[in-house]
């Protein structure tokens, strides 16, 4: 099976609440299966599945989650597939739902349970025709390239006042831009939010001048531990976490100093922590989803090492992940960024150019993030990877975020 999470956001660019994609089978593997894929969630919902197994707080912290449901899998027992708080959960219905009694009367039904109801892919020809289903539901998905938003709009203030309305599909942030003038939507979806953008002219500010230079050191060769342990004194947020990472470690040890701590972490293990807390802080003023894209990535790039052959650059893999938004963390263009760290030459041909040995595994990383299902599958194909091993990398990514948090 293979899941991404895609982040739904408000006009402040604040995450509040991600959507799960999910697909059980490999259908360039097995094309005659497309004809079926409707079963695919006969017996169970995989997004279901998934936050049941993982957690809701793991995949989305306190935000609700979109799962996806089709015209066979309304009718399972919701309810029992999933113990998350249901009004955390918005079941999420496509154009396969039909007007019909049955399906009239089953929203009706989970909705008294609890569940709060969205639909998509409804065509503008298609808004009269599903008047009953519509007045029952909570969200509405319109696609940003596909209707007419600015006429949209006032139609559904006018029609359903109730609903929340979700424009999806934005192109950039001009796009983004426009639709903030046309009037206050309650999410937005669109690939510029998670592709960072290609340029920008601020300056960099002294705190974070302290921060590229600790990365840096770092990602010297042989870097000095109390060269590095110097630089993290300087900042608090730094030496909190440092203290807290060692002490997690190490629970009996009495830390005299940070350069105690540094010593206590080692060189290898100071270098992963330095460039995750670092990246971090140099995310404090872009929205949070920013870092969350940043260490997934790093931690997913990682996992996928050992499916492209390459286990020996697995912490340079990570470092390309984690340095994949870098030119939105400084606001310069890629390019630029990558001159003020110090990273190898593979690293700087993957994220300038795309290309080299390690690019192949970004493009699946950001192939993956867009849930592009059939481009992964081709990839996979190519690679001769089992869809089982990526969709294990990337939940392990999940978990790994999920602790690093609730050890920080």
């Amino acid at each position: 099976m293979l899941v991404t999470l895609i982040p739904l956001f408000d006009e402040n660019m604040e995450v509040r609440a991600y959507s799960i994609f999910t697909q059980k089978r490999n259908y360039l593997l097995n094309p005659s299966l497309l004809s079926t894929a409707l079963y695919d969630d006969a017996a169970s919902i995989s997004g279901l599945d998934l936050i049941d197994s993982m957690g809701i707080e793991t995949l989305s912290a306190d935000n609700t989650v979109f799962v996806e449901i089709n015209s066979i899998s309304i009718f399972t027992d919701i309810e029992n597939q999933c113990s998350a708080p249901r009004q955390r959960l918005v079941l999420l219905a496509d154009h396969t739902i039909v007007p019909e009694e049955m399906y009239i009367n089953r929203i009706k039904q989970l909705r008294k349970m609890g569940y709060q109801m969205a639909i998509r892919k409804l065509p503008i020809e298609k808004f009269a025709e599903y008047h009953e289903i519509l007045a029952l539901m909570d969200y509405i998905l319109l696609d940003y390239k596909k209707i007419n938003i600015a006429n949209a709009k006032p139609f559904f203030d006018k029609m359903y006042p109730n609903i929340k309305i979700c424009v999806v599909d934005i192109g950039s942030q001009e796009d983004f831009d426009k639709l903030k003038k046309i009037g206050k939507f309650d999410l937005y979806e669109g690939a510029f939010f998670r592709v960072p953008v290609a340029e920008a002219q601020t300056e960099v500010s002294p705190l974070k001048t302290n921060y590229i230079e600790l990365l840096n050191i770092v990602n010297d060769v042989d870097f000095d531990l109390s060269e590095a342990a110097d630089v993290v004194g300087r900042d608090t947020a730094l030496v909190i976490s440092l203290l807290k990472m060692v002490n997690h470690m190490s629970r009996n040890s009495e830390i005299t100093s940070i350069r105690h701590a540094a010593a206590m972490l080692g060189q290898k293990e100071l270098k992963k922590w330095i460039n995750t807390a670092v990246t971090n802080e140099l995310c404090s003023d872009r929205p949070s989803e920013i870092t969350r894209l940043s260490l997934l990535r790093a931690k997913f790039a990682e996992n996928l090492a050992p499916l492209y052959e390459m286990a020996g650059q697995s912490s340079e893999l990570f470092l390309m992940g984690l340095f994949s938004v870098l030119d939105v963390i400084l606001d310069k263009p890629m390019e630029e960024a990558l001159k003020m760290v110090k990273v190898s030459k593979e690293i700087e041909h993957a994220l300038v150019d795309h290309t080299g040995e390690m690019a192949p595994i970004l493009d699946f990383v950001l192939q993956y993030e867009m849930a592009n299902w059939q481009e992964v599958s081709r990839l996979m194909v190519l690679k001769n990877i089992d869809m089982n091993d990526v969709y294990e990398a990337y939940t392990d990514s999940l978990k790994w975020y999920r602790e690093l948090f609730h050890q920080s």
